[in-house]
């Protein structure tokens, strides 16, 4: 019997590069804390700017033409695409973008060497989409991806997965749907609310690759960026709907003063080069902490509000941060969409793949003042966090400029998104409840004790119909589960209401360890059937196929 390249995968075998481990290949399984240190690095000398940590907003092209999906790539496991789609119409209103995947020389820190990564157009993070809702887009993505590549981190083979998003199997990057080096796929996304009802409104999602069995080292090595959305009261424009604070107002240019940041961990060999570590099945932890792609940078802000979309892109990292001068966030969205309400809170933690959206208004803050945004939850492996440690780590520090306060028109007012139908109207429809384990058995990541099998299906909910799903997560690691393709309310962990932040709705919920042992959602998939995933977002548990399909009925 022959090995596949998913069988070395699993082993720990293939390391792909000397930039990895020197050393070549080791003889026993290991964990993070056996690599060595990173080298030290200054914090704070490396501006966050745009150009600079702050990707540019992807501009649209002209229509094109839309072509058949590449049926040929041939995924690490041996499996081809599954959805197949021939050439589509599209709406008339369409927008029409083309984004390349390519090998970048990017520097994480001035006392490091520049490292090559693969970002989208070549930037990291990847350039910013922006939705709108009720504009359907057609993206085209192109794998200009090396084939014989140095590093050895990650594989020239794609597919896209619109996190959060709600679009239909084929454009939902379904693991399988890859495309390789050479080739290209389209993807189309409506933009419209799920049911057409204004609590569906989408607020910030992200875009990242989700190939099958490599999606951890694809990510890790660059692939990945933001997707917000406007609608009419989330309108990216200080003037109108709800007057958040945004990068517009009346239509004029006048931010940013909205920024995506995406908080990712990395390790270094002695030399300044990535490392991943091919070994660790159990989530992979670095020792760096880079903010959009730069390490303990500063970012300079005027004395005003600012709305901040924070992303947890690590591989399997938990952070629960502060602010060095105690100051509360003011949360306006979780996820997905904004919370019905703000809410004040002390602290933020964020698993892999949540975002939280809050507001800091730096008004009172006096000009060259410095506020810092702690991590304070320490966490060795992936196993799960070890509680919270004083002082922490500074990630990122705000440089306050101003001698008087700066011309402010946003807002937060005290209701963002009304739901009009949430438990108390689904709850009474409820007539299926599902149960579903997260956990390790005999050294396995399973979803109720079975790998991901692309022929077996999981779950089969009718379009429509609101269900339960019991979320719970054995032997004591957390589990971030991302459920495909519709949000969801959380009901209860272990019996109790959930916090504030996780009121709203969700698409990632953290389940297991000292958070909650069993945790109650109610979800419903509304207009689109065919097949779906769910699975966790540590992505090395994910790429050991820690996750299922479910397959929405007519």
């Amino acid at each position: 019997m022959g090995i596949s390249r998913r069988d070395l995968l699993r082993w720990g075998i293939v390391i792909g590069g000397a930039a990895m481990f020197p050393g070549g290949l080791r003889p026993r399984l290991a964990h993070a804390d056996d690599l060595p240190p990173s080298p030290h690095t200054d914090p704070f000398i490396v501006e966050l700017k745009p150009g600079r940590g702050i990707p540019p907003v992807v501009e649209k092209v002209a229509p094109f033409n839309t072509q058949a999906d590449p049926g040929i790539c041939v995924n690490v496991d041996g499996s081809t695409a599954y959805h197949v789609s021939p050439p589509r119409a599209v709406p008339a209103n369409t927008e029409f973008f083309l984004i390349h995947e390519k090998s970048v020389s990017h520097s994480f820190h001035p006392q490091l060497p520049n490292n090559i990564l693969w970002g989208y157009d070549g930037l990291i993070p990847g350039p910013t989409i922006v939705a709108k809702s009720g504009t359907p887009q057609l993206v085209r993505f192109v794998n200009d991806l090396p084939v014989n590549d140095p590093v050895g981190i990650g594989e020239p083979i794609s597919a896209i997965h619109r996190h959060g998003g709600f679009q239909a199997p084929q454009d939902d990057g379904y693991p399988l749907d890859t495309f390789c080096t050479g080739q290209s796929r389209d993807y189309f996304f409506p933009n419209r609310p799920d049911a057409g009802l204004l609590q569906n409104e989408h607020s910030t999602n992200w875009y990242h690759d989700h190939s099958i069995d490599i999606t951890g080292q694809n990510v890790y090595r660059g692939l990945s960026g933001f997707y917000p959305y406007t609608n009419s009261l989330d309108t990216g424009d200080e003037g109108t709907g709800l007057q958040l604070p945004a990068n517009f107002y009346n239509g004029t240019p006048v931010g940013p003063f909205d920024i995506g940041l995406v908080f990712q961990d990395r390790q270094f060999n002695r030399e300044g080069y990535l490392i991943y570590n091919t070994f660790d099945h159990n989530g992979f932890i670095g020792d760096k902490f880079c903010v959009n792609g730069l390490i303990q940078p500063y970012l300079k802000v005027k004395r005003r509000k600012y709305r901040f979309r924070f992303l947890n892109g690590s591989n399997a990292r938990v952070y629960q941060f502060f602010l060095s001068t105690g100051q509360p966030f003011v949360a306006i969205g979780t996820d997905t969409h904004l919370l019905p309400q703000p809410v004040t809170v002390q602290s933020v933690r964020i698993a892999p793949a949540e975002r939280v959206d809050v507001v800091i208004d730096f008004t009172n803050h006096q000009n060259h003042s410095e506020v810092f945004l702690v991590n304070r939850l320490q966490q060795t492996d992936g196993r799960k966090p070890n509680g919270l440690v004083s002082p922490g780590t500074s990630i990122l520090k705000f440089l306050v400029e101003g001698v008087v306060p700066a011309p402010d028109p946003s807002q937060v007012p005290a209701t963002l998104l009304p739901v009009t139908e949430g438990p108390a109207q689904l709850l009474p429809q409820v007539r299926v409840q599902r149960r579903i384990k997260a956990e390790r058995s005999n050294g396995a990541w399973v979803i109720n004790g079975q790998f991901f099998d692309e022929n077996r299906i999981s779950a089969r909910p009718r379009r429509g119909e609101p269900e339960i799903w019991i979320l719970e997560s054995g032997g004591g690691w957390v589990h971030p589960v991302h459920i495909h393709l519709s949000e969801f309310f959380v009901l209860s962990r272990d019996g109790k209401q959930p916090p504030p932040l996780e009121r709203g709705r969700k698409d990632t919920i953290l389940i297991g360890g000292d958070v909650a042992r069993e945790t109650r959602i109610l979800i419903k998939f509304e207009e689109f059937t065919g097949r779906y995933v769910f699975h966790c977002h540590n992505i090395e548990h994910e790429d050991m196929r820690m996750m299922a399909q479910f397959e929405i009925q007519p």
